[in-house]
């Protein structure tokens, strides 16, 4: 690709105001992967596509009618590894419908905003890409993407509101969403037949059933990644930004709520999981929960392969249980394609984007990957409501916040896991703790 000129990012059209009351909300989640492999023309299964679904996925053809790719176009995508078959099916079908060969490049999610800031402006970046939500901000600010005017009213009216949202900065919708994620409450069915749906009920629980010198525990997260934590603290009141997480100079995390939820992380040290925060992580858990000793583990769809395949676990996932008759408020992640503002062929990527994350389009993945739809009928496809599993994980969702988008919730991680560390770890006290991590977060944003 070549350095063509992009178009004035600056005057794309701004996102409605009323995104917020017509946007249709919806329970909806996703698992989350970070590389990529490619390679296109590979002639799918026959047992790919969901049940019912025996048409390729299309576009909106009155939208997509003026719309039409450059002549001689060719794409490049960047993308999960895991997502190869996926994308391979769809771009076959996407030349078969356009005309338009996609080649496909591994990247880590992760690392395309980082590697788009060099490669795009120099003509060498892929044509769409897909990145976690939260940095969108980042990439906006620098001018790496396109807005999506296109489909705006499209993704708008047919994805969950909390989908929507979170592929939007200041006001611009840049994103074509396809998939969402959470965490929500795996338990075992053997030694908790029915999940609590308080946190009281959990406390109860663990004073009967606790026994650390034999590694028995009623509950588990992993204490020391703070998107997990961050449902303590918001539950009871705090909150990450103001406006909506996107005032970078109001931030909630040591107002009273935040000082209440970080108290009754101390009480959950003392009488459910009495262990340093350094001493819970995935595989800690995953070996207890797997072994019978480990009742509860908070965690997010992407355990569901290791859990099933896992000989004997009878297990169930249910929505968190609320903290004081509060429902507890998840973190919540989107994936979303995005359009390269330096590719030599905008509207061919634009279609692209489009066919990727259509409602047939996110059934495929679903049934290809698992993957949980952001598209509100996707979401409501027997295929996927009529799964324990699956609507547990989606009324989580309804539950949850979008990690912030702003550049500045980079500066946000480090301060904030350490406060925590000495509310958990050293049971300091809590507003002195949460005031210097918020300090130290002013700091970093003020300097950077």
């Amino acid at each position: 690709m070549n350095g063509r000129p992009k178009e004035d990012l600056k005057g794309a059209s701004k996102m409605k105001k009323w995104l917020s009351t017509t946007a249709i909300s919806l329970m909806v989640v996703t698992l989350a992967a970070c590389s990529s492999g490619g390679g296109n023309n590979v002639t799918p299964s026959p047992d790919a596509s969901p049940a019912g679904n025996d048409a390729s996925p299309q576009t909106t053809g009155e939208v997509a009618e003026g719309l039409q790719p450059e002549a001689g176009a060719s794409l490049v995508i960047w993308e999960d590894k895991n997502q190869r078959s996926f994308i391979e099916q769809l771009a076959k079908e996407f030349e078969q419908q356009y005309g338009v060969s996609v080649k496909m490049e591994e990247l880590a999610p992760p690392d395309q905003v980082t590697k788009l800031t060099t490669d795009g402006p120099a003509g060498l970046g892929a044509d769409v890409v897909v990145f976690p939500h939260d940095q969108i901000g980042r990439a906006a600010q620098a001018g790496l993407i396109y807005p999506n005017e296109e489909f705006q009213e499209q993704t708008v009216s047919e994805n969950a509101e909390n989908a929507v949202k979170a592929v939007t900065f200041e006001d611009v919708l840049y994103g074509y969403p396809y998939a969402v994620e959470t965490y929500a409450l795996y338990y075992n069915k053997k030694l908790m037949p029915t999940p609590p749906k308080t946190m009281e009920e959990v406390i109860t629980f663990a004073e009967s059933f606790n026994d650390v010198k034999n590694n028995k525990f009623a509950l588990m997260w992993e204490l020391q990644q703070f998107y997990y934590d961050y449902a303590f603290l918001v539950t009871p009141g705090g909150y990450m930004f103001g406006q909506e997480n996107t005032d970078k100079n109001d931030i909630g995390l040591n107002n009273d709520g935040s000082i209440e939820g970080g108290k009754f992380l101390q009480t959950l040290k003392e009488k459910v999981l009495p262990l340093k925060m350094g001493d819970v992580n995935y595989d800690i858990k995953k070996g207890l929960f797997t072994a019978g000793t480990l009742a509860m583990d908070i965690n997010g769809p992407w355990a569901l392969a290791d859990y099933r395949a896992t000989s004997g676990l009878e297990f169930g996932v249910a929505p968190l249980p609320t903290i004081n008759g509060k429902p507890m408020v998840s973190f919540s992640g989107v994936k979303a394609y995005y359009v390269n503002a330096n590719t030599q062929y905008p509207n061919a990527s634009k279609l692209f984007a489009r066919f990727l994350s259509t409602k047939e389009a996110q059934l495929q993945n679903f049934e290809i990957n698992g993957l949980l739809p952001s598209n509100t009928e996707a979401a409501a496809d027997p295929a996927i409501s009529n799964d324990e599993v699956t609507k547990a994980f989606l009324e989580q969702f309804n539950n949850s916040t979008p990690m912030p988008a702003i550049p500045e919730m980079g500066n946000v991680w480090g301060p904030i896991t350490a406060g925590i560390a000495e509310i958990w770890d050293e049971g300091k006290d809590v507003k002195e703790s949460l005031d210097k991590a918020v300090k130290q977060i002013q700091e970093a944003i003020s300097s950077s």
